[in-house]
C-alpha cells in the first residue's frame, strides 16, 4: 500500500473573468492617477510643486502591470492551455530555424513524433542501419582500482559519470575522452563512498544520485564540479537503483530493503514509498510518465509502480533471479537475468511478448545459460543490446533488432570485451555504446577475471548512410 497527500483544490468555482477596461475607465483612471500625484506632491502652503512627465508615465506603467497581472490571474483554464501552447510552438520554431537545415514541416513532424513518445507508441526504426563496430577507445584512472559498476551519460551526451566498487566517483568528457574531476573512495586516509551500486543524473544535470554500501542514504551532488549538497535519509537497507522521472526533478530510488521511494529534489524531501516486492530491489527505470518500473531479484516479478494511481501492475516470466529492467519506450520494456533469457514486454499484456532462451547461449564448463549481466535500450526505437560473460574471461555484447510491434529479437552482430560487463548505455545520439568493465560481477564476487582491466569502453557503433 503506497500513501500519497495531495493538495486540496480549490472547490469553489472558476473566477469570472472581467473585461478589459474601456476606453473611458483608461481615462478616467489615468486621470486620478495624475491627480493622485499632484496631490502627493502639494506642500501645506498650497504651493504646487506638481508632477513630472517621468513620474506619471512610471505611475501608468505600474497601474498597466497591475491590470495584466489581475487579468492573467483571472484567465480560464482553456485561455492558460492556449496561451502556453503558442508559446511553446513559437519556441519549437525559434529552435528548428536555428538548425542548419529547416525543413518545411518540420515543426509539425517534431509534434508528432513528441505525442507519439508521450503516448509510447513513437517507434523509429533503425536497427538495421547497424553494421558493426570500430575499435573501442578504453578509459582508465588510478581512481577506479576496483571493478565499474555503473555508469551514467548527461541528456546532452557531452559527459560521461562512472562508479565503482572502490568508491570511487569520476566524470568525463565524451568528446575528449578524459577524466575532469574524480572522487576517491572510502580508504585509510580519506573517508570517502564505499563500493556505489548506481548512479543517475537529472535530465537539465543538475542533479547527480549515488547509492553505495555502507550507508542506506542517496548522496545527492552536483554534477558540474562533483559538490556534495546532500544525504537523503530513509531507506533501511543498501540503495540498489536510481532513476530520475524524465524533465523532473522527482527522483525514484529502490533498495534491498525492498521498497521504492519518491523523493522531490527540488525541496530536498521525501514524497511517499511504494511496498510489494517480495526480496530485494535489483533494478529501477523510468521515462516522462509519472510510472517507475523494478525488477524484484529472486522474487521473480517486474513491476509497474502507477504512482498517482496508487496501484501496480505485476509480471511474471523468467526462471531465475531479475537482475535489470529498462524502458524502450513508454509502453514497452526488457528484462533479463541469470536464468539467460532476454524478455520484451508489454504494459497491457502479463506475459512477454518476446522471449529468447538461452540469448548468449550456454557455459562450455556447466552447460548452463550464460548469465546476462545488463541490458541497454536505444529510447523509442527497435535497437537493443544486452552483455554477458562467455566462458571464463570473453564477456559478449550482443546487439538485437526489435521486430514488428516488438513481437520478435533478431541478433546483429556481437561484441567481445575481456571481463563482466556490468552497465551498457547508448550515447543520445546512437553513435556509441558505452561499457563499464569490471574483474567482478557488480553484484557480488563469486569468481573473478584477472586478465580483464577495470575500465570504461567507449564503443563506436558504424552505420549504413544509406540507410539512415
Amino acid at each position: 500500500m503506497s500513501f500519497f497527500i495531495r493538495n486540496q483544490r480549490d472547490t469553489r468555482g472558476p473566477k469570472r473573468k472581467v473585461n478589459g477596461a474601456s476606453t473611458k475607465d483608461s481615462k478616467s483612471t489615468a486621470s486620478k492617477s495624475k491627480k493622485k500625484i499632484n496631490k502627493k506632491y502639494t506642500n501645506d502652503d498650497n504651493e504646487s510643486i506638481g508632477s513630472t512627465d517621468e513620474e506619471f508615465a512610471e505611475e501608468q506603467n505600474r497601474n498597466q502591470d497591475d491590470f495584466e497581472e489581475s487579468e492573467e490571474e483571472q484567465e480560464t483554464p482553456q485561455e492558460k492551455r492556449l496561451r502556453l501552447a503558442k508559446k511553446y510552438l513559437e519556441e519549437i520554431e525559434e529552435e528548428e530555424k536555428d538548425r542548419a537545415e529547416f525543413e518545411e514541416g518540420a515543426i509539425a513532424k517534431r509534434l508528432k513524433e513528441e505525442y507519439l513518445e508521450e503516448k509510447g507508441r513513437l517507434r523509429k526504426v533503425v536497427a538495421d542501419t547497424y553494421t558493426g563496430h570500430k575499435e573501442p577507445c578504453i578509459l582508465r584512472c588510478k581512481d577506479h582500482n576496483n571493478s565499474v559498476t555503473c555508469v551514467c551519460i548527461s541528456n546532452d551526451g557531452q559527459f560521461l559519470f562512472s562508479g565503482s566498487k572502490d568508491g570511487s566517483l569520476v566524470k568525463w568528457s565524451l568528446s575528449d575522452k578524459r577524466k575532469l574531476k574524480s572522487l576517491k573512495g572510502k580508504g585509510k586516509n580519506h573517508d570517502g563512498m564505499k563500493c556505489i551500486r548506481c548512479i543517475a543524473i537529472s535530465t537539465d544535470s543538475k542533479f547527480l544520485v549515488v547509492g553505495c554500501d555502507g550507508t542506506k542514504n542517496i548522496k545527492v551532488f552536483s554534477p558540474a564540479d562533483l559538490s556534495h549538497i546532500k544525504d537523503l535519509q530513509g531507506h533501511r537497507d543498501v540503495v540498489s537503483g536510481l532513476v530520475f522521472r524524465k524533465n523532473t526533478h522527482t527522483l525514484y530510488s529502490a533498495s534491498m530493503d525492498r521498497c521504492v521511494k519518491v523523493w522531490n529534489l527540488d525541496d530536498m524531501a521525501y514524497v511517499e514509498s511504494l511496498f510489494g516486492h517480495q526480496n530485494g530491489i535489483t533494478s529501477i527505470d523510468a521515462l516522462a510518465r509519472e510510472r517507475a518500473i523494478t525488477s524484484g531479484g529472486f522474487d521473480g516479478t517486474v513491476r509497474i509502480w502507477k504512482i498517482v494511481e496508487e496501484s501496480q501492475l505485476i509480471f511474471n516470466g523468467h526462471g531465475g533471479s531479475i537482475d535489470s529492467v529498462k524502458l524502450i519506450n513508454e509502453e514497452n520494456f526488457l528484462s533479463c537475468g541469470d536464468d539467460g533469457q532476454l524478455c520484451v514486454w508489454g504494459c497491457l499484456k502479463k506475459k512477454p511478448l518476446c522471449c529468447v532462451q538461452e540469448a548468449h547461449g550456454k557455459n562450455e564448463e556447466n552447460n548452463l545459460p550464460m548469465w546476462i549481466s545488463s541490458i541497454a535500450t536505444l529510447l523509442n526505437t527497435d535497437l537493443v543490446a544486452s552483455a554477458s560473460v562467455a566462458g571464463a574471461s570473453n564477456g559478449v555484447i550482443r546487439l538485437w533488432k526489435c521486430g514488428e510491434s516488438f513481437r520478435s529479437l533478431q541478433p546483429l552482430f556481437d561484441i567481445k570485451i575481456t571481463g563482466f560487463i556490468n552497465s551498457l548505455v547508448f550515447t543520445p545520439d546512437g553513435k556509441y555504446l558505452i561499457a563499464g568493465i569490471g574483474q567482478e560481477h557488480r553484484l557480488g564476487r563469486w569468481w573473478r577475471i584477472p586478465e580483464a582491466r577495470n575500465s570504461i569502453a567507449i564503443i563506436p557503433l558504424t552505420q549504413n548512410q544509406a540507410n539512415t
